[in-house]
């Protein structure tokens, strides 16, 4: 890459990294130095000033291609419209999140946009579930299993109607979310994880996901 192209390049980030430092370290946030290689891990509490850098860095050009906000979700479950499958989002998921939707609008995060999502102390998880009962989620939860031990979640929250499946009016007729917030204190955010979402029928879905390898 040429001097001139490298000016150009630097000119067109949009976080400078002397805020980011002030904001970052002002939540107690890890600013290394120099450029140290960021880290491939998301599930990230305290992320570094060079991480939060190129998670907004990476939202900004997620919309000036046009590319959906959803695209960071962390996925997990089946691909297809009709078995049960769920996301997750990190801390710095959460900030290309928020910077694609900002881009989209022409503006970008202020401090305290930034700053909201790295004081947050819970990570949400949502799952679709299905079922052929209209209220069939009602009164579902959601749990971790790490190890044999269970973690609970802060807050869970769950569709009360269900909306109809891609399978209507055959089974499964009904799709609805269940979404729960965990505290990171309470898990380890590099374990192997078992997900599991109990509905009120019984009929419960499982997912395992290694929170080591998401990136």
């Amino acid at each position: 890459m040429s001097v001139t192209q490298s000016d150009q390049h630097a000119a067109q980030r949009l976080w400078p990294t002397g805020w980011l430092r002030e904001t970052v370290l002002s939540v107690g946030v890890l600013a290394s130095s120099g450029f140290a290689p960021v880290s491939a891990h998301a599930i990230d509490v305290h992320p570094t000033v060079e991480e939060v850098q190129v998670a907004l860095d990476q939202g900004t050009e997620a919309a000036q291609r046009q590319s959906p906000p959803e695209k960071f979700y962390v996925r997990f479950g089946a691909t297809d419209e009709l078995h049960s499958n769920g996301f997750l989002i990190t801390k710095l998921s959460g900030l290309s999140v928020m910077a694609t939707h900002m881009a989209l609008r022409g503006i970008q995060p202020s401090k305290t946009d930034v700053m909201q999502i790295l004081e947050g102390q819970t990570m949400l998880v949502s799952v679709s579930i299905f079922g052929n009962a209209l209220n069939f989620a009602i009164d579902s939860y959601m749990v971790f299993d790490q190890g044999g031990k269970t973690i609970k979640p802060v807050t869970v929250r769950f569709d009360g109607v269900a909306s109809r499946s891609a399978a209507w009016p055959e089974s499964p007729r009904f799709k609805a979310k269940v979404v729960a917030s965990f505290n990171y204190a309470d898990f380890d955010p590099n374990a192997k994880t078992t997900i599991t979402v109990f509905p009120a029928n019984g009929e419960e879905s499982s997912f395992t996901v290694d929170f080591s390898q998401i990136h």
